[in-house]
């Protein structure tokens, strides 16, 4: 079995309001063993980054400018990602991101790359509800 482990982060909460991916990272373990192999990669998001997102993760655009753009590093995500298992927690922000980028790339959702997501905040809160 083939997962990868994602995280992103983001200029801002919502990718409607044309928030976008500043930081991915994704680990791979086959039978639940890491292989090694991972891709990690920070990007121009060719836009500011909200205040409240550069408490969370340290970055402002000033420290991206001039990094390659996420439609240049698209490819490498998607070949990645192809058809592994997909694990992030709280998912549905991250693919929402994911999918904003490859909407502006014109390349495929994360939903025809992935052969399943498994979204560990819902796990947490169906183990442990109400905490």
């Amino acid at each position: 079995m083939r997962q990868i482990i994602i995280d992103t982060e983001t200029t801002g909460l919502d990718p409607k309001q044309g928030h976008r991916i500043i930081e991915f990272a994704a680990l791979e373990v086959i039978n639940r063993r890491v292989t090694g192999r991972s891709v990690h990669f920070r990007v121009d998001p060719e836009r500011e980054i909200d205040a409240g997102a550069t408490e969370v993760h340290g970055m402002t655009w000033e420290d991206l400018k001039g990094r390659p753009k996420f439609r240049d590093m698209a490819d490498d995500f998607i070949a990645f990602g192809r058809g592994a298992e997909w694990i992030i927690h709280n998912a549905p922000f991250d693919i929402a991101f994911l999918d904003a980028e490859l909407r502006l790339a014109a390349l495929p959702r994360c939903a025809d790359i992935y052969a399943s997501l498994v979204d560990t905040l819902a796990l947490a809160r169906d183990m442990f509800p109400g905490k």
